[in-house]
């Protein structure tokens, strides 16, 4: 298989993505952020844990074929003992991240989907591609996010409201009812989206961090077969620079109200070769 990704972070921030493969497997990982103001308990922050676990997810993949809730489950537990002890990891704003895992065997590719990056395939045969994207935390938010969406992004009072926002989604985090997340729980992994197609259905993936599926499902500029076709004649490059320049044309959230005017952008894209 190709394999070709990008990623670019927010001006003056670091990536708190994460994008790796190997020769048989890709993950992606977007880490949550954790607002100006808010505490998380955690020395290290959003992007070591995102590359913590990424990296260990990657390992996990290299050597042996286990189920890959296992996978996660075990990374997630490594990470977490990593800095037990010197961080707060009953905080409930401790670091966590999306997680989409791709792997391909000898005549499949088994996928696994946690909270919302998506994974989508585009199948051999079918005009549209299949989606797969854990919406639960935005179905929890969508009740909590009124007030944060009526004001203009960058006002202070939309930090405040957006802080206040993000600290309010931390109490359905990792619950029945609420929404899963990689954090310091590996009884999440159990709950992510999983499934096995055949390898010879597939024509290529895309993996995407929510900072550049908002191209699709949030700014609503291109379909997903659209993205894909994108992906296939130019590049993830192009991708993200569509993002930013739809961004960049909405620079206080009036047309798209959203909690970060940018976002971290990752896109992988896994094309099967003959």
């Amino acid at each position: 298989m190709r394999v070709t990704f990008a990623t670019e972070a927010v001006p003056g921030r670091p990536n708190e993505d994460f994008v790796g493969a190997t020769p048989d497997a890709i993950v992606l990982l977007d880490g949550a952020g954790t607002p100006p103001g808010s505490e998380s308990g955690c020395v290290h922050g959003v992007a070591w844990y995102a590359r913590s676990l990424g990296s260990t997810l990657l390992a996990g993949l290299a050597q042996d074929g286990k189920p890959l809730t296992e996978i996660l489950a075990e990374g997630i537990k490594a990470v977490a003992s990593l800095h037990d002890f010197v961080c707060d990891l009953t905080h409930p704003g401790s670091p966590s991240a999306t997680v989409v895992m791709l792997r391909r065997t000898a005549d499949a590719l088994d996928f696994l989907v946690l909270a919302d990056s998506v994974l989508v395939l585009d199948m051999i045969g079918t005009a549209e591609p299949m989606v797969i994207c854990d919406d639960r935390e935005a179905r929890v938010g969508a009740a909590h996010r009124t007030a944060m969406d009526a004001l203009a992004s960058g006002s202070p009072e939309h930090a405040s409201a957006h802080r206040a926002y993000v600290e309010t989604l931390r109490d359905h985090r990792n619950r029945d009812g609420g929404f899963w997340v990689a954090a310091v729980a590996p009884l999440a992994a159990e709950q992510a989206l999983t499934g096995t197609v055949p390898a010879d259905r597939v024509r290529a993936a895309a993996l995407l961090s929510d900072g550049a599926s908002r191209l699709v499902d949030r700014f609503a500029l291109a379909t997903w077969r659209q993205a894909l076709d994108l992906l296939d004649d130019s590049s993830p490059e192009e991708l993200i620079r569509r993002v930013r320049e739809a961004e960049h044309s909405d620079p206080v959230g009036e047309r798209w109200p959203r909690g970060k005017i940018f976002d971290d952008a990752t896109v992988a894209y896994f094309l099967a070769l003959p």
